[in-house]
């Protein structure tokens, strides 16, 4: 699991590197910026790489990984872009066709789908370039992340709700 985190994260900053003329980045990825860390981009994958001992090859063979799957998917993001434009239509139409509204859920839960396979089949084709030690590394920094990006939440959740004065 925290390798899929890490390699998503790499697959969210291999797109946030990319040019984005339409403003489809994070969102492409299910994400908000910033949501997920992933505004990491290419130079944080690049030290996240590097903390695990990726060779050039390696990086560079990764990279053009996550470079395929976000040329993949920016045509997908445009469908999904129409198919939200239609389901507004949709739920702005004088009557609400719930069938109608159905049929096109199920529509974007199938790209949603689709996308997701893509994004699994980068992380599963970027894993087998690194070695079972540079995985297990990468486990280790991501777990060592995610356990400091919680305690920052707790931190803050405990200010938020600290009464006010």
């Amino acid at each position: 699991m925290v390798l899929a985190t890490a390699l998503t994260l790499m697959l969210a900053g291999a797109a946030h590197a990319q040019p984005d003329p339409a403003g489809m980045g994070a969102e492409m990825h299910g994400m908000h910026r910033g949501g997920s860390g992933s505004g990491m981009g290419m130079m944080g994958h690049g030290r996240l790489l590097d903390s695990v001992g990726a060779s050039a090859d390696q990086k560079a063979r990764i990279h053009d990984i996550f470079k395929a799957a976000h040329d993949d998917l920016r045509a997908q993001h445009q469908a999904g872009r129409v198919l939200h434009e239609d389901m507004a239509k949709l739920l702005a139409a004088p009557t609400v066709d719930a069938y109608a509204v159905e049929a096109l859920r199920q529509k974007i839960e199938a790209q949603h789908d689709a996308h997701s396979k893509r994004m699994t089949r980068a992380m599963i084709d970027a894993s087998t370039l690194l070695t079972p030690e540079q995985r297990q590394k990468m486990a280790e920094r991501m777990g060592q992340q995610r356990a400091m990006m919680e305690r920052h939440q707790r931190e803050r959740q405990s200010i938020d709700a600290a009464p006010s004065r």
